[in-house]
Protein backbone atom coordinates (compact mmCIF):
# COMPACT_ATOMS: atom_id res chain seq x y z
CA UNK A 1 0.00 0.00 0.00
CA UNK A 2 1.73 3.56 -1.16
CA UNK A 3 0.98 6.06 1.41
CA UNK A 4 0.29 9.61 0.46
CA UNK A 5 1.52 12.74 1.83
CA UNK A 6 -0.81 15.92 1.61
CA UNK A 7 1.65 18.54 3.14
CA UNK A 8 -0.41 20.93 5.81
CA UNK A 9 0.89 24.03 8.01
CA UNK A 10 1.90 23.66 11.58
CA UNK A 11 -1.31 24.90 12.97
CA UNK A 12 -3.49 22.48 10.55
CA UNK A 13 -5.65 19.72 13.04
CA UNK A 14 -6.66 16.89 11.49
CA UNK A 15 -9.75 16.20 14.28
CA UNK A 16 -10.84 19.77 14.21
CA UNK A 17 -10.70 19.88 10.52
CA UNK A 18 -12.95 16.37 10.02
CA UNK A 19 -15.05 16.68 12.65
CA UNK A 20 -18.37 17.12 10.93
CA UNK A 21 -17.84 13.86 9.07
CA UNK A 22 -19.60 12.95 11.84
CA UNK A 23 -17.24 11.84 14.31
CA UNK A 24 -17.82 7.98 16.46
CA UNK A 25 -21.40 8.46 16.39
CA UNK A 26 -21.97 7.21 13.46
CA UNK A 27 -20.84 3.58 11.59
CA UNK A 28 -18.76 5.26 9.32
CA UNK A 29 -16.43 7.37 10.71
CA UNK A 30 -13.95 6.33 12.95
CA UNK A 31 -11.37 9.22 14.91
CA UNK A 32 -8.56 8.40 17.34
CA UNK A 33 -5.36 10.11 18.95
CA UNK A 34 -3.50 11.17 15.93
CA UNK A 35 -5.64 9.82 12.87
CA UNK A 36 -8.90 9.75 11.47
CA UNK A 37 -10.74 6.44 9.06
CA UNK A 38 -13.51 7.45 6.84
CA UNK A 39 -15.20 4.83 5.09
CA UNK A 40 -17.66 7.11 1.96
CA UNK A 41 -19.46 7.00 -1.40
CA UNK A 42 -17.48 8.72 -4.25
CA UNK A 43 -18.38 8.86 -7.26
CA UNK A 44 -15.59 6.47 -8.17
CA UNK A 45 -16.78 3.76 -5.69
CA UNK A 46 -16.58 2.83 -2.59
CA UNK A 47 -13.60 3.80 -0.41
CA UNK A 48 -12.15 3.52 3.16
CA UNK A 49 -9.44 6.21 4.04
CA UNK A 50 -7.01 6.38 7.08
CA UNK A 51 -5.51 9.95 7.39
CA UNK A 52 -3.03 10.27 9.90
CA UNK A 53 -0.69 13.26 11.42
CA UNK A 54 2.87 13.29 10.84
CA UNK A 55 5.15 15.75 11.23
CA UNK A 56 4.20 18.74 8.47
CA UNK A 57 1.94 16.08 6.21
CA UNK A 58 -1.16 14.03 6.75
CA UNK A 59 -0.88 10.78 5.50
CA UNK A 60 -3.36 9.10 3.23
CA UNK A 61 -4.02 5.64 2.68
CA UNK A 62 -7.32 4.38 1.17
CA UNK A 63 -8.88 1.28 0.06
CA UNK A 64 -11.62 0.09 -2.25
CA UNK A 65 -12.94 0.86 -5.80
CA UNK A 66 -12.70 4.61 -4.58
CA UNK A 67 -9.24 4.54 -3.49
CA UNK A 68 -7.37 6.57 -6.51
CA UNK A 69 -9.98 9.17 -6.36
CA UNK A 70 -9.51 9.63 -3.16
CA UNK A 71 -6.22 9.94 -3.41
CA UNK A 72 -6.23 12.43 -5.92
CA UNK A 73 -8.37 14.99 -4.01
CA UNK A 74 -6.67 14.25 -0.44
CA UNK A 75 -5.98 17.71 -0.43
CA UNK A 76 -9.64 18.94 -0.72
CA UNK A 77 -10.74 16.14 1.73
CA UNK A 78 -8.82 17.18 4.59
CA UNK A 79 -9.31 20.99 4.06
CA UNK A 80 -5.43 21.10 2.93
CA UNK A 81 -6.36 23.88 0.59
CA UNK A 82 -8.82 25.45 2.61
CA UNK A 83 -7.30 29.76 2.81
CA UNK A 84 -8.36 31.08 6.21
CA UNK A 85 -5.06 33.39 6.19
CA UNK A 86 -7.50 35.98 4.71
CA UNK A 87 -9.74 36.10 7.44
CA UNK A 88 -9.76 38.97 10.11
CA UNK A 89 -11.05 38.55 13.47
CA UNK A 90 -13.85 42.07 13.99
CA UNK A 91 -15.22 40.71 17.73
CA UNK A 92 -12.83 39.64 20.75
CA UNK A 93 -14.81 36.49 21.41
CA UNK A 94 -13.86 35.18 17.64
CA UNK A 95 -10.18 36.82 17.70
CA UNK A 96 -9.97 34.50 21.00
CA UNK A 97 -11.84 31.30 19.31
CA UNK A 98 -10.12 31.73 15.96
CA UNK A 99 -6.39 31.66 17.89
CA UNK A 100 -7.56 28.40 19.91
CA UNK A 101 -8.89 26.75 17.16
CA UNK A 102 -6.17 27.67 14.41
CA UNK A 103 -5.93 24.50 13.11
CA UNK A 104 -9.78 24.16 12.22
CA UNK A 105 -9.58 23.71 8.15
CA UNK A 106 -13.24 23.84 6.11
CA UNK A 107 -13.42 20.65 3.82
CA UNK A 108 -14.29 19.72 0.37
CA UNK A 109 -15.27 16.34 0.28
CA UNK A 110 -16.67 16.71 -3.05
CA UNK A 111 -19.25 13.34 -1.86
CA UNK A 112 -22.18 15.61 -2.12
CA UNK A 113 -24.83 13.18 -2.14
CA UNK A 114 -23.59 11.36 1.05
CA UNK A 115 -23.01 14.84 2.76
CA UNK A 116 -26.68 15.47 1.52
CA UNK A 117 -28.22 12.31 2.83
CA UNK A 118 -27.66 13.17 6.77
CA UNK A 119 -28.17 16.81 6.06
CA UNK A 120 -31.41 15.76 4.78
CA UNK A 121 -32.29 13.67 7.90
CA UNK A 122 -31.18 16.44 10.41
CA UNK A 123 -34.03 18.88 8.90
CA UNK A 124 -35.93 20.16 12.02
CA UNK A 125 -34.77 17.57 14.29
CA UNK A 126 -32.99 17.68 17.76
CA UNK A 127 -29.08 16.42 16.29
CA UNK A 128 -29.30 13.10 19.02
CA UNK A 129 -32.69 12.08 16.78
CA UNK A 130 -31.01 12.91 13.73
CA UNK A 131 -27.32 11.04 14.61
CA UNK A 132 -29.73 8.47 15.69
CA UNK A 133 -31.51 8.00 12.54
CA UNK A 134 -28.56 7.72 10.66
CA UNK A 135 -26.78 5.52 12.34
CA UNK A 136 -30.11 2.91 11.29
CA UNK A 137 -30.01 3.95 8.40
CA UNK A 138 -26.36 2.94 7.98
CA UNK A 139 -26.61 -0.02 10.09
CA UNK A 140 -30.01 -1.58 8.47
CA UNK A 141 -28.84 -0.64 4.75
CA UNK A 142 -25.21 0.25 4.46
CA UNK A 143 -22.36 -2.68 3.45
CA UNK A 144 -19.01 -3.68 5.42
CA UNK A 145 -16.19 -1.23 3.87
CA UNK A 146 -13.20 -2.22 2.51
CA UNK A 147 -9.63 -2.10 4.23
CA UNK A 148 -8.64 -3.84 7.37
CA UNK A 149 -10.18 -1.36 9.82
CA UNK A 150 -14.19 -3.00 10.56
CA UNK A 151 -16.50 0.01 9.50
CA UNK A 152 -19.73 0.37 7.62
CA UNK A 153 -20.16 1.81 3.66
CA UNK A 154 -23.60 4.56 4.18
CA UNK A 155 -26.28 3.45 1.85
CA UNK A 156 -25.94 3.14 -1.97
CA UNK A 157 -27.80 5.84 -3.81
CA UNK A 158 -29.23 2.74 -5.67
CA UNK A 159 -30.56 1.15 -2.20
CA UNK A 160 -31.97 4.27 -0.68
CA UNK A 161 -34.11 4.99 -3.91
CA UNK A 162 -36.01 1.61 -4.15
CA UNK A 163 -36.07 1.57 -0.34
CA UNK A 164 -39.83 1.29 0.82
CA UNK A 165 -40.98 4.27 3.52
CA UNK A 166 -41.40 1.18 5.62
CA UNK A 167 -37.73 0.93 6.50
CA UNK A 168 -37.25 4.85 7.01
CA UNK A 169 -39.90 4.61 9.45
CA UNK A 170 -38.25 2.16 11.40
CA UNK A 171 -35.03 4.17 11.18
CA UNK A 172 -36.90 6.97 12.51
CA UNK A 173 -38.19 9.28 9.56
CA UNK A 174 -40.94 10.30 8.71
CA UNK A 175 -42.60 10.19 5.15
CA UNK A 176 -41.57 13.48 4.23
CA UNK A 177 -37.56 13.71 4.60
CA UNK A 178 -37.63 9.78 3.50
CA UNK A 179 -39.39 10.79 0.20
CA UNK A 180 -36.89 13.93 -0.23
CA UNK A 181 -33.97 11.53 0.59
CA UNK A 182 -35.61 9.24 -2.30
CA UNK A 183 -36.15 11.48 -4.43
CA UNK A 184 -32.58 13.02 -4.02
CA UNK A 185 -30.73 9.35 -4.53
CA UNK A 186 -32.44 8.98 -7.72
CA UNK A 187 -30.22 12.01 -8.99
CA UNK A 188 -27.29 11.15 -6.69
CA UNK A 189 -24.70 11.77 -9.77
CA UNK A 190 -26.09 14.93 -10.82
CA UNK A 191 -25.42 15.85 -7.25
CA UNK A 192 -22.01 14.90 -6.92
CA UNK A 193 -21.33 16.58 -10.25
CA UNK A 194 -22.31 19.49 -7.76
CA UNK A 195 -18.64 19.54 -6.38
CA UNK A 196 -17.04 20.97 -10.43
CA UNK A 197 -19.80 23.84 -10.30
CA UNK A 198 -19.19 27.34 -9.20
CA UNK A 199 -20.17 27.48 -5.43
CA UNK A 200 -23.32 29.58 -6.83
CA UNK A 201 -24.61 26.72 -9.71
CA UNK A 202 -24.01 24.28 -7.22
CA UNK A 203 -26.53 25.75 -4.91
CA UNK A 204 -28.88 26.64 -7.70
CA UNK A 205 -28.78 22.79 -8.53
CA UNK A 206 -28.96 21.22 -4.90
CA UNK A 207 -32.22 23.85 -3.98
CA UNK A 208 -33.98 22.71 -7.39
CA UNK A 209 -34.70 19.75 -5.08
CA UNK A 210 -38.25 19.21 -3.58
CA UNK A 211 -37.14 19.67 -0.12
CA UNK A 212 -33.89 20.96 -0.56
CA UNK A 213 -33.56 24.58 1.11
CA UNK A 214 -30.75 27.27 2.31
CA UNK A 215 -29.96 25.22 5.35
CA UNK A 216 -29.97 22.02 3.99
CA UNK A 217 -27.43 23.38 1.22
CA UNK A 218 -25.28 24.75 3.70
CA UNK A 219 -25.16 21.95 5.51
CA UNK A 220 -23.66 20.21 2.47
CA UNK A 221 -21.96 23.19 1.12
CA UNK A 222 -19.86 23.68 4.19
CA UNK A 223 -18.86 20.17 4.65
CA UNK A 224 -18.67 18.76 0.68
CA UNK A 225 -18.24 21.91 -1.24
CA UNK A 226 -15.05 23.52 0.41
CA UNK A 227 -17.71 26.74 1.21
CA UNK A 228 -16.19 29.20 3.88
CA UNK A 229 -18.97 31.27 3.23
CA UNK A 230 -21.62 28.99 4.12
CA UNK A 231 -24.67 29.92 6.27
CA UNK A 232 -27.62 27.81 7.73
CA UNK A 233 -30.42 30.34 7.09
CA UNK A 234 -33.81 28.56 9.01
CA UNK A 235 -31.61 27.19 12.02
CA UNK A 236 -33.29 27.14 15.58
CA UNK A 237 -30.39 27.64 17.44
CA UNK A 238 -27.56 29.33 15.28
CA UNK A 239 -28.94 32.82 15.36
CA UNK A 240 -29.06 33.18 19.16
CA UNK A 241 -26.15 31.93 19.13
CA UNK A 242 -24.23 34.75 16.39
CA UNK A 243 -26.36 37.37 18.06
CA UNK A 244 -25.12 36.52 21.50
CA UNK A 245 -21.69 36.07 20.59
CA UNK A 246 -21.10 39.30 18.38
CA UNK A 247 -23.88 41.81 20.06
CA UNK A 248 -24.34 40.08 23.72
CA UNK A 249 -28.42 39.85 22.81
CA UNK A 250 -29.74 36.87 23.83
CA UNK A 251 -32.24 36.06 20.83
CA UNK A 252 -32.05 37.40 17.11
CA UNK A 253 -33.44 36.07 14.15
CA UNK A 254 -31.95 35.30 10.44
CA UNK A 255 -32.19 39.16 9.47
CA UNK A 256 -30.37 39.38 12.92
CA UNK A 257 -27.71 36.40 12.58
CA UNK A 258 -26.86 37.79 8.95
CA UNK A 259 -26.33 41.92 9.42
CA UNK A 260 -24.42 40.53 12.62
CA UNK A 261 -21.90 38.27 9.78
CA UNK A 262 -21.81 40.62 7.13
CA UNK A 263 -18.24 41.81 8.33
CA UNK A 264 -17.09 38.09 7.82
CA UNK A 265 -18.44 37.53 4.30
CA UNK A 266 -16.52 34.82 2.63
CA UNK A 267 -15.61 33.65 6.05
CA UNK A 268 -19.05 33.07 7.56
CA UNK A 269 -19.32 29.47 7.62
CA UNK A 270 -16.01 29.62 9.15
CA UNK A 271 -17.38 32.10 12.21
CA UNK A 272 -19.92 29.45 12.40
CA UNK A 273 -17.62 26.61 12.79
CA UNK A 274 -15.47 28.71 15.93
CA UNK A 275 -18.69 29.06 17.20
CA UNK A 276 -19.87 25.46 17.62
CA UNK A 277 -16.59 23.97 18.10
CA UNK A 278 -16.09 26.79 20.65
CA UNK A 279 -19.36 25.93 22.76
CA UNK A 280 -20.57 28.80 22.83
CA UNK A 281 -24.38 29.55 22.96
CA UNK A 282 -26.96 31.91 24.18
CA UNK A 283 -28.62 30.77 27.58
CA UNK A 284 -31.87 29.36 27.19
CA UNK A 285 -35.35 30.77 27.88
CA UNK A 286 -37.97 28.24 27.65
CA UNK A 287 -37.88 24.15 27.16
CA UNK A 288 -35.31 22.47 25.02
CA UNK A 289 -37.10 20.76 21.52
CA UNK A 290 -38.60 17.62 22.54
CA UNK A 291 -36.71 14.15 21.42
CA UNK A 292 -39.16 12.03 19.31
CA UNK A 293 -38.25 8.38 18.32
CA UNK A 294 -40.85 8.32 14.97
CA UNK A 295 -39.99 4.52 14.62
CA UNK A 296 -41.85 3.95 17.86
CA UNK A 297 -44.93 5.69 16.39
Amino acid sequence: MTVHLVPVDEAYDLRLSLSLFGGNSVPNVDIGPGEVWWASRTPAGAVTVALTRRDAAVAVEAWGPGADWAIEYAADIIGANDEPATFVSHHSVIRELHNRLAGMRITKTRTVFAALVPSIIGQKVVAADARQSYRRLVRRLGEAAPGPRDMMLPPSAKTLAETTYATYHLCGLERRRAEVIRFAAKRAFRLDECAQLPLPDAYSRLQSLPGIGPWTAAEVAIVALGDADAVAVGDFHLPNTVAWALAGEIRGDDDRMLELLEPYRGHRGRVIRYLLLGGVAAPRRGPRLARQDISRM
